[in-house]
């Protein structure tokens, strides 16, 4: 499918036929995969997999190369993966963090169930728990608003944190509350890598010109979104409150690599990627 083609199915498709389209592709991908005998035991089928239209394995081996080359990952680290899904992230490091080990959370339940059974037996320095924060999409009877929920982790214990299109769902109070936590776990120096979409004179101008995936008309507070009915569908942020915000919460940006979400033609990966490290004590 021609990438304008994807761009229009994106931007007006309604969320539900867009599900249901995707899930008659995967059934069908599945389907195949049976009967040819491919079969990896750390990729889900397709039609249990929530997290985006990327390849599964694919984009999990591109984040693995942004995470070492960007983040310094190394494999002795304690690393958290907040909103893991179905293992996406945690596939490509399963064979890395050979001395290190690996916590992921979610909101899914299925998902949180499916990784913990895929990595049980064979890769037991990786662990993933469920985070009961609602979501009326993905878990509509969780306990708690992204607002108050805390991470079920000590102080300082984590030397690298990502997250991978989380921000780009949740509105600011979420986020906010999310880097203090994180702030929190991390130990010091530690580092971070972050997807957003930003919101910046280029990118603005992209969208007035046609040429972005998502246009974000919306505003909301602080940030906008793309459907107001549905605002935690796809939200993006002005970036110069995204690093105001890392800054007062104690973080110093390393790095900022663009997007190619708005119709740059030169970037690093679909969404913007930013790497923190933890400065000095607020």
């Amino acid at each position: 499918m021609a990438t304008g083609t994807r761009k229009l199915i994106s931007r007006w498709l309604p969320r539900r036929v867009k599900n249901q389209l995707r899930y008659v592709v995967n059934f069908s991908l599945d389907k195949t995969d049976r009967l040819l005998g491919r079969k990896d035991p750390l990729v889900p089928p397709r039609t249990m997999n929530f997290v985006g239209d990327g390849d599964f394995v694919a984009t999990g081996e591109e984040f693995y190369r942004h995470f070492v080359e960007f983040g310094g990952l190394r494999p002795q680290h304690r690393v958290l993966d907040l909103g893991c899904g179905m293992g996406r992230m945690a596939r490509p490091l399963a064979g890395y963090l050979n001395t290190g080990s690996y916590e992921g959370l979610d909101i899914v339940p299925a998902g949180i169930r499916w990784c913990q059974e895929a990595y049980s037996q064979i890769h037991r320095n990786f662990h993933f728990q469920l985070a009961d924060v609602h979501n009326r999409w993905y878990n509509p009877h969780g306990r708690f608003q992204a607002e108050e929920y805390r991470f079920p982790f000590a102080e300082q214990e984590f030397d690298f944190v990502f997250l991978t299109s989380v921000f780009t769902h949740m509105l600011p109070l979420g986020v906010e509350r999310y880097l203090s936590e994180i702030f929190r776990t991390l130990r010091p120096d530690g580092k971070g890598l972050i997807t957003f979409f930003l919101l910046n004179d280029e990118a603005k101008e992209l969208i007035r010109n046609g040429l972005s995936s998502r246009d974000f008309k919306f505003p909301l507070g602080a940030c906008q979104v793309q459907d107001p009915r549905i605002p935690e569908d796809a939200v993006a942020y002005e970036e110069k409150y995204v690093t105001t915000l890392l800054a007062e919460t104690g973080f110093v940006v390393e790095n900022v690599q663009y997007g190619s979400w708005c119709g740059r033609t030169r970037h690093l990966s679909y969404q913007d990627i930013i790497i923190i490290k933890k400065g000095c004590m607020r």
